[in-house]
């Protein structure tokens, strides 16, 4: 009898600690699919905004040809690995398209008129918008991301992590510069102010003791009369 409950309370003790364990898998799971559906939201927001930006600034620079092409090839490539939903294949397509965004802006700083375009400036300011949430959101998802996998790998949630479907996920690694929007800055487009104008030095003090300076000669004819004789 005293075998029995034994392996009773170990039997329930056992089913507990798996139910426990897969719903906390599953609560990990679900909070890092929330977290990549966040950072997928911004990455095609960003993807949208480039055809308008890359038609604004060829409008101004049309024989940038080369320039163009790349962007739009690596917009292409981007859209292509995010239909896959992998960070290990999302992440360098990317990586490769904010390079290609430095070299666009690099061509928008030749071009000062670009400074009065108020679509230009706009679409500027979404992308840089854009790209803060990008960042954020895949701050969020790598941590989830973490904490996901190392709940896989521990015992004795190791053991039917498997057999159960829960697979671990990659990060969403990316270098800080690749992230940053470069912001344009024209050349001249702030003229320095003139400075005063300089005041001329004074020359030096005479020195103690020293004559004071003679004046002109007196004119001819004008001594004093003689004396009486």
């Amino acid at each position: 009898m005293v075998v029995l409950i034994i392996v009773i309370v170990i039997v329930v003790l056992l089913v507990v600690g798996g139910w426990a364990g897969y719903n906390g898998l599953v609560k990990r799971r679900n909070r890092t699919q929330e977290a990549w559906s966040e950072i997928d939201v911004e990455l095609k927001r960003r993807h949208d905004l480039i055809p308008n930006l890359v038609s604004t600034v060829q409008g101004y620079a049309a024989h940038e040809r080369g320039t163009f092409e790349a962007v739009t090839q690596a917009r292409a490539n981007a859209i292509t690995a995010g239909a896959t939903g992998d960070p290990g294949r999302i992440a360098p397509a990317e990586n490769a398209l904010s390079g290609a965004l430095r070299s666009l802006f690099a061509v928008a700083e030749n071009y000062p008129q670009l400074r009065a375009v108020e679509s230009f400036l706009q679409l500027q300011e979404t992308l840089t918008s854009t790209e803060d949430k990008i960042e954020y959101a895949r701050r969020y998802y790598n941590t989830s991301a973490r904490d996901y996998n190392i709940a896989l790998q521990s015992f004795p949630r190791n053991l039917f992590a498997g057999p159960f479907g829960f697979k671990a996920v990659a990060f969403f690694a990316t270098d800080e510069e690749d992230r940053a929007v470069p912001q344009v800055s024209f050349a001249g487009s702030d003229p320095g102010a003139a400075g005063p104008a300089p005041v001329p030095a004074a020359g030096p003090p005479p020195a103690a003791g020293a004559p004071p300076a003679a004046g002109p000669p007196p004119a001819a004819g004008t001594q004093g009369p003689p004396p009486a004789g």
